[in-house]
C-alpha cells in the first residue's frame, strides 16, 4: 500500500534536515546518502500524484538537493571537474564563480505562482479571513489603514491542512508575485553562506515588487529551520537568524512604502525561538477540517469517481473526523484503488482490445471507506492537537 503524500513529503523533509545536519557536520559520505533519499522520495511523491498543484515546489526543492549531490561529489573527486577553467584570467575565474553561486541561489527558490485560488482552499476559514485583512483589504486600498498593517504573518499548523496553496491562494487575489523558497535549504552551508542567501532572498523580492509595482508574497516554509531554537548554533546559523530579523524589521519599518509580505509556515511553532514571534504580526492556526469542511472535500473528490447512491459525503465527513485535507484525498485515492484492483483481480478479467469498450470498475460503496479507514489512520495524532492548542492559548494572533 503506497504511502500517503503528506508521509512522503515528511520524510523528503526529514532526509533533507539529516543530510543538512550531517553536512554541516563535515560527514559527507552521510550528507550525499540522505540528499539522494530525499530526491528519490520527491520523485516517488511526484509520480504518484502527477496533477498536484505542488509539483513545482518539489521539482525545485529536488533541483537543489541535486545540485548539492554534485557539489559534494565533486569535493570528494567524484564526477571531478574544474570549478573555472585554468586558461581563463583571474578576472573570468571569478566571474565564473560567482555566476555558478547565483545559479545554485536561483535554484533554490520558485517564482512561478502555482495556479490555485480561494475556492481551491476549502475549510481554513479564519485563515483565509486572517489572510484578507492583513494583505488583501490593504493592497487595495490602503487609505484605509492610517495605522499601517502586518507585514509578517506565521501560519502555522499539522502538515496537510493547506498552508502552502493558503500563501499561492494570497498571491493569486492580489495578482501578485509568488516567492517560495525552503528554509531548510536556505540554511544549507553548501548554497553559499546562509546569511548572503537570506540578505539576496529579501533585496530580490524587493526589487521584484519595485519593478513591477506589484504585492509580493515571500513564502519560507519549515521556518523552524531557520529561527527555531537551537542548543548549539555554528556562526553561520547565528548569522543568518541575525539577518532575517534585520531584514524583516526592515519591511516592517518602512510602513506603507513597501508591497512585500513574508508568510512563513512551520509545523513545529513551539520549535522558533520566543523573540522572533513578535516580528509575525499575525499568527494564524491553519487546524484540521471542520465537519463542514470535511464534507465540502469528500464532495470534491468523489465526484469524479463513480460512487454508489448510498453514499453520502455527510457520513463520510462524520467518520473521518479528525483526518486532514490531504488525508481525505488519500482516502479517496485508496478507495479507487482498491476497486480497480478488484476489477483486475475478477476471474475472466481481459485487456480491452481495439474497438472494445474497455470494462470499468464497480461503484464504490460505504463499505469500500469503511474498510479504507480500517487501513488508513490519521496523519495527524491527538497529541499534536493538544500540542497546537496549548501553543495557540499562548501565542496567536489573528
Amino acid at each position: 500500500m503506497s504511502l500517503a503524500p503528506q508521509e512522503i513529503e515528511k520524510s523528503a523533509s526529514q532526509y533533507a534536515s539529516d543530510a543538512i545536519k550531517y553536512d554541516s557536520q563535515g560527514a559527507r559520505g552521510m550528507a550525499i546518502a540522505h540528499y539522494q533519499k530525499a530526491v528519490e522520495s520527491l520523485f516517488k511523491l511526484m509520480r504518484l500524484y502527477p496533477d498536484s498543484k505542488l509539483n513545482k515546489i518539489y521539482t525545485d526543492r529536488l533541483k537543489s538537493y541535486q545540485n548539492r549531490i554534485k557539489s559534494l561529489q565533486a569535493a570528494h573527486g567524484v564526477d571531478l571537474e574544474p570549478a573555472v577553467d585554468p586558461k581563463a584570467t583571474p578576472e573570468e575565474q571569478e566571474s565564473n564563480l560567482s555566476k555558478g553561486r547565483q545559479d545554485t541561489f536561483e535554484d533554490m527558490i520558485m517564482r512561478e505562482k502555482p495556479n490555485v485560488n480561494w475556492i481551491d482552499v476549502i475549510g481554513v476559514d479564519d485563515a483565509k479571513n486572517a489572510l484578507r485583512e492583513s494583505i488583501v483589504f490593504p493592497s487595495k486600498r490602503s487609505d484605509l489603514f492610517p495605522l499601517g498593517w502586518p507585514r509578517g504573518i506565521l501560519l502555522y499548523g499539522p502538515p496537510g491542512c493547506g498552508k502552502t496553496i493558503l500563501a499561492a491562494a494570497t498571491a493569486n487575489e492580489l495578482d501578485g508575485e509568488f516567492i517560495n523558497v525552503d528554509a531548510s535549504s536556505m540554511m544549507s552551508k553548501w548554497l553559499g553562506e546562509a546569511e548572503k542567501n537570506v540578505s539576496k532572498l529579501f533585496k530580490m523580492a524587493n526589487n521584484l515588487s519595485e519593478k513591477e509595482n506589484k504585492p509580493v508574497i515571500l513564502f519560507i516554509d519549515e521556518l523552524d529551520s531557520l529561527l527555531g531554537e537551537r542548543t548549539n548554533e555554528i556562526g553561520g546559523e547565528v548569522r543568518s537568524r541575525n539577518q532575517f530579523l534585520t531584514e524583516l524589521d526592515g519591511i516592517n519599518g518602512k510602513g506603507k512604502e513597501t508591497k512585500l509580505y513574508v508568510i512563513g509556515a512551520t509545523n513545529k511553532p513551539w520549535s522558533l525561538d520566543h523573540p522572533f514571534l513578535r516580528r509575525f504580526q499575525k499568527r494564524i492556526y491553519v487546524s484540521l477540517p471542520s465537519q463542514e469542511a470535511r464534507e465540502k472535500l469528500f464532495v470534491l473528490y468523489t465526484s469524479q469517481l463513480k460512487v454508489d447512491g448510498r453514499v453520502r459525503p455527510n457520513t463520510l465527513a462524520t467518520i473521518f473526523d479528525g483526518y486532514s485535507a490531504s488525508d481525505i484525498k488519500d482516502i479517496c485515492q485508496a478507495a479507487q484503488l482498491k476497486v480497480v484492483n478488484d476489477l483486475f483481480s475478477a476471474p475472466g478479467y481481459k485487456e480491452p482490445v481495439q474497438g472494445d469498450s474497455p470494462t470499468q470498475p464497480r461503484e464504490l460503496t460505504m463499505k469500500d471507506f469503511r474498510e479504507i479507514m480500517g487501513r488508513r489512520k490519521p496523519s495527524v495524532s491527538v497529541d499534536m492537537i493538544r500540542a497546537y492548542y496549548k501553543w495557540s492559548e499562548q501565542f496567536k494572533a489573528l
